[in-house]
């Protein structure tokens, strides 16, 4: 039992760790958004952006192997805490085929509404942005924190990405809370169908956690395609505000369904905070 606390902690303390090392990539970039660019500079900006990348791919890593190793920890732990509650509800087939459905359903529409994954079926890349198909390089400077450095690329004539990292960051953390969330949905109602209890389980789930960018889609189509530059950028952050807005939801949500969960099969209306 002892074995099994040091190394849940030793797990919680690289998922934290990973996310602090994005947070401070973030940070040390933002020294260089708004220096005196000259053309000596590039090389080296263009070195520092791809350390970056680095230490978020790695970080993400090590997020993703922490998580999983948790995972496994509180399935072998057991136990009625939230996370035990969480991890026990989707370990299952139905579960986890929901979750990697969803996760990676939300991960393409949010590509396709934030501009990482761009289709221009009447554009010739080559022809209206002399681009070489295909092809990707970065673009270390200039733009707000977050926004740089981008990474560019041209898959075919039509197709093409822009990865941004403050985007890119949401698009993992959102897609994989999001998932979670349909998760332990299709488990609740599982449950609700076999036993008829857990009446209104689902609706915290809703449609803004089955949406989170459709609000800032929403203002983008209101705007229309006439839209002011200005006001266009201006709505594509905003968009990136509400998307990050929605993320203590998507946190909050699995915890309230794991106490219904909990409340259901202990029989009992005590409520354990513990995580």
């Amino acid at each position: 039992m002892e074995k099994q606390v040091t190394m849940q902690r030793s797990y919680t303390a690289m998922i934290i760790v990973g996310f602090l090392s994005i947070g401070i990539s973030f940070f040390i970039y933002t020294r260089y958004d708004y220096a005196a660019v000259t053309q000596e500079m590039i090389p080296f900006l263009e070195r520092v952006a791809v350390g970056m990348y680095v230490v978020l791919f790695m970080s993400f890593g090590a997020i993703a192997y922490g998580l999983y190793k948790f995972y496994k920890v509180k399935i072998t732990q057991g136990g009625d805490s939230i996370s035990s509650i969480i991890a026990n509800a989707i370990n299952n087939k139905r579960s986890k085929q929901v979750f990697i459905a969803s996760a990676i359903g939300y991960g393409i529409f949010f590509s396709l509404t934030s501009g990482i994954l761009v289709y221009q079926p009447e554009v010739i890349f080559s022809q209206h942005y002399g681009a070489v198909v295909p092809s990707a390089h970065i673009t270390p400077c200039c733009g707000p924190a977050g926004y740089m450095p981008s990474i560019v690329g041209y898959l075919t004539e039509h197709v093409g990405f822009k990865i941004v990292p403050i985007n890119f960051v949401l698009q993992v953390t959102v897609s994989f809370l999001v998932g979670l969330n349909f998760a332990l949905a299709s488990r609740a109602f599982l449950m609700y169908k076999k036993t008829g209890g857990l009446g209104g389980f689902g609706a915290v789930t809703g449609l803004f956690i089955a949406c989170p960018t459709c609000a800032g889609t929403l203002l983008t189509t209101l705007a229309g395609a006439g839209a002011l530059g200005l006001f266009t950028v201006a709505l594509t952050q905003l968009q990136t505000v509400f998307i990050a807005a929605s993320i203590p939801v998507l946190l909050a949500t699995p915890v309230m369904m794991a106490r219904n969960i909990r409340k259901f099969t202990l029989g009992s209306c005590a409520v354990d905070t513990k995580l």
